[in-house]
């Protein structure tokens, strides 16, 4: 059954504690991404993307995503499990030997939901093409979804991907940009800047739609369905979603610090303290 809007945005609260947990209890994952892509997530799998469950790898008339920058699987993860492709109580397995649920996604143990091994940056724009047009070819008019991180842009496959993808005309593919400024290094604009990206991905051939109030779940599902509106129009689309690293947590956010830290027993505590659920169902 379909969720309404207030259940929604409790579920992005859930969400955000789930990855909290997730990372505290192995001291390692990549917090700061997540958090400031559960709006999308849940967005997606909530209200905009067409699928089934049971889960099937081929998911013919159905439409696919694909998560290029791989280390934010937290917010995978758990928007996975929230909307019922595996236990939620799985989530407790994250990053630990022998789990389903690696640092970053594989597919080699099964995981419902997951069609790629990701996390190698650069490589998911390729993928998704790859699957948009084996749609096509099929007669499957579905579409496919992919994200990535801005840092990630910096690799040069990823432009390869842009200028294959407008020059064979997909059109069945909306790619978002988690556009949030920063890396594991610093800002984007200190490591290598990505200059005017609008201009760019215009001038590779793609529709370009832009959001700046990416942590605003109302307002990514607008642009989400939006750009659905734009498919089928011999070019490729691209959105340019604005969030922040580490939104939901106050000292997490303004800072690339988070991207791929852990919080302690008492940051967790502080985080959850303003993450609050009257009735919270953590794992």
């Amino acid at each position: 059954m379909s969720k309404s809007i207030e259940e929604l945005k409790s579920l992005t609260t859930q969400i955000r504690r789930d990855i909290l947990r997730m990372v505290h209890a192995v001291n390692s994952g990549h917090p700061g991404g997540s958090l400031g892509c559960t709006e999308y997530f849940t967005a997606l799998y909530g209200k905009v993307m067409n699928y089934k469950l049971p889960f099937t790898m081929e998911g013919k008339n159905e439409d696919h995503f694909y998560l290029s920058n791989g280390h934010i699987s937290p917010v995978f993860y758990s928007t996975l499990a929230r909307f019922g492709f595996f236990p939620v109580e799985e989530l407790s397995t994250f990053r630990k030997l022998d789990s389903r649920l690696q640092g970053h996604p594989t597919t080699h143990e099964g995981l419902p939901g997951i069609r790629i091994a990701s996390g190698s940056l650069g490589q998911g724009l390729s993928v998704a093409l790859g699957v948009a047009q084996g749609k096509k070819l099929d007669g499957d008019q579905s579409l496919v979804y992919s994200l990535h991180g801005d840092g990630e842009l910096q690799e040069g496959q990823i432009w390869e991907a842009l200028m294959y993808a407008s020059a064979k005309k997909v059109d069945n593919i909306i790619s978002t940009i988690d556009y949030n400024g920063r890396q594991i290094d610093g800002d984007t604009d200190d490591v290598l800047s990505l200059g005017n990206l609008h201009a760019k991905l215009e001038a590779f051939g793609w529709i370009v739609l832009e959001e700046k109030n990416g942590n605003d779940l109302e307002a990514v599902i607008a642009i989400l369905e939006k750009a659905k509106t734009e498919t089928g129009k011999g070019k490729p689309v691209a959105i340019l979603l604005h969030t922040e690293m580490g939104y939901g947590v106050d000292y997490m956010m303004g800072s690339h610090a988070w991207h791929g830290k852990a919080p302690n027993d008492e940051q967790l505590d502080a985080a959850f303290k303003q993450l609050y659920l009257e009735a919270p169902a953590d794992y």
